[in-house]
């Protein structure tokens, strides 16, 4: 037995089960029952979403990212799922590919999480896949902050849930496309439900990234600390507008369009590549531009920054919920 440690627990979130416990009860509880969708949907959704199959949600502490990550994981119809994909981006380590879990238990301060050993094993006899060391998956936050989440909105039946940890890499498009292609089963499948870590906009110097448009008919410049606050709109709202550019790039399923979208923009988003993955995964099942009236849904159910940015010293990280929906 091979137990993945909870290593940010005590730091980024609470080490103590009771009180993380009623924290993440009262983010849920905080969730109406129907909720807006962001742009550029507009509209609205009960929850949970039945037939959702996936949500993005954020890795950030949860004393920032909790409350909106609650909207995603609301989404979640319980019922028929019977393992749960988790993939997220490497912060520490360079890859090229994706990498599996060597681990059989990942640790929460709910309780421990079941690794689906059989399923890694099928999908490392496919080839292409790298192997986390346990030092590797223990540094890596961007799984580690879903698992809380992950144990409570399952916890009635955690004794059947199984977990199938996905790291990964900095990859090509075409390498998205291959491993959404060889996901794409997978995510057919309704016992099978995929979580894809992502946060937003990393915004500011100490991010290397200070895009900033006065309004949206102007030029995207970097701003920089001279130019301290700038005359047009507030740099938070100009931060909105990029995000919010993103998100209807990704509701539209389109892979190709995504990557245009960060080609240009290049926004910071650090789960970029999951997102590819998720957005080829569904294009295989189906393709663009064949899609009927009944087509895949993605929608963002919740937009948050860490900070109200107004002047080009400051610096923000953005926060997004969506779900997606399929048609089988």
């Amino acid at each position: 037995m091979v137990v993945r440690s909870a290593t940010h627990a005590g730091s980024w979130y609470s080490d103590s089960g009771k009180e993380l416990d009623q924290e993440l009860q009262g983010w849920l509880d905080d969730v109406p029952k129907e909720v807006a969708e962001v742009e550029p949907a507009g509209e609205s959704c009960k929850v949970p979403v039945k037939g959702a199959r996936a949500i993005i949600g954020p890795h950030a502490g949860l004393s920032y990212s909790g409350p909106n990550a609650a909207y995603g994981y609301q989404c979640i119809d319980i019922e028929n799922v019977k393992r749960v994909f988790l993939l997220g981006p490497s912060h520490h380590v360079y890859l090229e590919k994706c990498a599996l879990s060597r681990c059989t238990e990942y640790e929460t301060p709910l309780g421990n999480i079941q690794v689906d050993r059989e399923m890694v094993d099928e999908l490392q006899s496919k080839g292409g896949w790298d192997t986390m060391s346990t030092k590797v998956d223990e540094d890596e936050h961007s799984l580690e902050m879903h698992l809380p989440y992950i144990y409570k909105v399952f916890e009635r039946r955690i004794s059947e849930i199984k977990l199938v940890p996905i790291l990964v890499g900095n990859l090509r498009f075409g390498k998205e496309q291959q491993y959404g292609k060889l996901l794409a089963p997978y995510l057919a499948d309704k016992q099978n439900f995929f979580v894809i870590s992502s946060d937003f906009c990393h915004w500011g110097s100490r991010f290397g990234y200070t895009l900033y448009k006065e309004s949206d008919n102007s030029r995207a410049v970097m701003l920089n600390r001279r130019s301290d606050r700038p005359t047009g709109v507030p740099v938070w709202q100009s931060i909105e507008r990029l995000d919010f550019d993103g998100m209807e790039a990704i509701t539209h399923i389109d892979h190709a369009r995504f990557k245009q979208y960060l080609d240009e923009t290049e926004n910071t988003i650090c789960g970029r590549h999951p997102i590819g993955v998720l957005l080829a995964a569904v294009n295989a099942l189906y393709p663009v531009g064949e899609q009927g009236s009944e087509s895949p849904r993605l929608r963002f159910v919740k937009y948050d920054q860490s900070n109200k940015v107004l002047s080009a010293s400051g610096s923000s990280v953005s926060y997004a919920s969506a779900y997606l929906w399929l048609p089988v």
